[in-house]
């Protein structure tokens, strides 16, 4: 079973996002919208896949129970399954998982207690 098959996201807190958002447009040229940046790629089998760059408000607590000012998003090819398994295998999982159109989305701890929010992902949801 494959585990992780890409980087899905980068998130992190700032004290304002908008303007973060508009440095990151203005100075590295992102594609900033609403939630940030999307990145497109292809993968080894040419599939359309994206990773997303989301600046969120320092105080949100999307990244609780951890302490830390960011989050890293993986993209998974089974996510029930390998949740299943990083649980037998020890790891810290949050007992919850979201299904929206564009994937299902997981999380677990790493040992320093940072969150990891797995997501399988529905990139065709995305495009045009």
């Amino acid at each position: 079973m494959k585990r992780v098959t890409g980087i899905g996201g980068i998130f992190f807190k700032t004290t304002d996002p908008k303007k973060t958002k508009q440095w990151y447009k203005n100075h590295l040229g992102f594609n900033t919208d609403d939630y940030g940046c999307t990145f497109w790629w292809k993968d080894q089998e040419g599939n359309d896949c994206s990773t997303q760059w989301s600046p969120f408000k320092e105080d949100t607590d999307y990244f609780t129970p951890s302490k830390k000012e960011f989050m890293m998003n993986f993209r998974v090819e089974n996510l029930i399954k390998l949740l299943e398994t990083l649980k037998k295998e020890g790891v810290t999982v949050i007992d919850k998982v979201e299904e929206y159109e564009y994937g299902k989305f997981g999380w677990i701890l790493d040992p320093e207690g940072n969150k990891i929010e797995l997501w399988e992902p529905v990139d065709k949801v995305f495009l045009p």
